[in-house]
């Protein structure tokens, strides 16, 4: 896929959110050519919403449930309520909205920087991203639409696959498990709530198809619906999306017609900066579905 050199930077510029009353705040979206408003675009913005009103503290914790399919030609309503105010700690509720309904609720946790105790998983050895091809899947035509549409979710943010292969020492053949490399195509600041916002935003690609490995099943699958029904993520480390990350991912269990998916990210020195977790719909039809996070199917 050739890259776009305004990718990033047009993405910034959706993160920079306007204020249009009291901890109200609007984004625009971005058509990536799913379905629908990707999930982890709501998330990254309703993140930043948050952020906007604790000051300097900075997020540790978020935990969001996906509600209806968005509007990728329009833009979000993130309406912000204050729940707490504490010594160390910070707690926000953002309701993100489209056409008057609710596609997103989140609550998010703002702490203080202070020391503590510090232990940590290793991070697996994997090949370094140099060497590897990009995530190439995300730009193929969607079966669904049956034109030329393509997904272009690899444009700002580079993803690079680490073969199955190369995760069997701590992931036995055809168990649930993935790595990708991820970074921003371009440098993106110091501003930690806009990067701790973009790896919100980042950490909903790939992570639900996770599940679905060991069923022989994918995004294209005729008949396949899936869409992101929860989200939930730790920050342990000051993050640098500009830089490369290793995402390292696994599914637990599957069934009921949802798959949970979870997440580690270190940083290339080995370093786990953030956890992720999601629950997601993985669904069978009658009737061949496009891709998309989330999509209007619950």
């Amino acid at each position: 896929m050739q890259h776009d050199p305004d990718a990033l930077p047009h993405l910034l510029t959706l993160f920079d959110l306007e204020p249009v009353g009291a901890d109200l705040f609007i984004g625009q979206s971005l058509d990536l050519g799913f379905r629908n408003l990707f999930g982890g675009h709501i998330l990254g913005q309703s993140l930043k919403a948050a952020a906007l009103t604790c000051g300097d503290r900075r997020a540790h914790s978020l935990h969001a449930y996906f509600l209806r399919g968005g509007d990728a030609q329009s833009p979000v309503h993130y309406q912000v309520d204050r729940i707490r105010d504490g010594n160390s700690f910070s707690v926000r509720r953002v309701t993100a909205s489209q056409h008057g309904k609710a596609i997103l609720i989140l609550s998010a946790s703002f702490q203080v920087d202070e020391p503590g105790f510090e232990h940590q998983v290793a991070m697996p050895e994997v090949p370094a991203p140099e060497g590897l091809k990009t995530f190439v899947e995300l730009t193929r035509p969607q079966p669904a639409t049956g034109g030329d549409r393509k997904i272009t979710s690899a444009r700002a943010i580079e993803i690079r696959p680490v073969p199955a292969d190369a995760l069997r020492p701590c992931a036995g053949a055809g168990e649930p498990a993935q790595a990708v490399w991820l970074r921003a195509r371009g440098e993106v600041g110091d501003d930690q709530s806009l990067q701790r916002s973009l790896l919100a935003y980042a950490s909903d690609f790939a992570l639900l198809s996770t599940a679905m490995l060991p069923h022989g099943v994918g995004y294209y699958t005729p008949g396949m619906v899936m869409a992101s029904l929860d989200h939930a993520m730790w920050f342990y480390r000051d993050v640098r999306i500009d830089d490369w990350l290793l995402y390292v991912m696994d599914s637990p269990a599957a069934g009921h017609a949802r798959g949970l998916a979870r997440g580690n990210i270190f940083s290339r020195d080995g370093t786990l900066v953030a956890c992720v977790a999601q629950e997601g719909l993985m669904r069978i039809t009658g009737q061949s579905s496009g891709t998309g996070t989330p999509q209007a199917a619950r």
